[in-house]
């Protein structure tokens, strides 16, 4: 839990859940949500595990350059790529896995998974998710 709230980000879903729509609060986004057809809807639109994978390699690709004083590596070329599966639990609902991949260049693989090793552990969408989905690592050094 944060010691002191910095932002709060607000969307509200109208619809009809995965076929409705999102917005947020200040307007920045504003779509509509479709089950993909992999899951037996219509497509044709963002879903729920696009916008988190967005997210979730968005902070952590953030992650990684802010904790260059924690790894020492220099990550100036680099991309994370979130793929996020949502498939049966067994439990009658659904579970989510994630896989990051992590593209560096300049350094050696032992430094770059030192540096993403870093980054998993202060990253805000990997403290969220541990302990409650599988996130897969795969660090290529080009």
């Amino acid at each position: 839990m944060p010691e002191q709230i910095l932002y709060t980000a607000v969307a509200t879903s109208t619809g009809d859940g995965r076929n409705g729509h999102v917005r947020s609060t200040d307007g920045l986004v504003d779509t509509d949500v479709r089950i993909p057809v992999e899951m037996g809807g219509a497509g044709g639109a963002t879903n729920p595990e696009q916008l988190f994978a967005a997210g979730y390699a968005a902070c952590f690709h953030s992650a990684l350059k802010a904790s260059k004083s924690q790894h020492g590596v220099d990550l100036t070329d680099s991309a994370v790529t979130a793929e996020v599966g949502i498939g049966p639990n067994g439990l009658g609902g659904f579970g989510l896995a994630v896989t990051l991949r992590v593209e560096l260049s300049g350094v050696s693989q032992e430094d770059a998974e030192k540096a993403v090793a870093v980054a998993h552990e202060v990253c805000p969408y990997s403290n969220a998710t541990r302990g409650n989905i599988d996130v897969v690592l795969d660090v290529e050094v080009a």
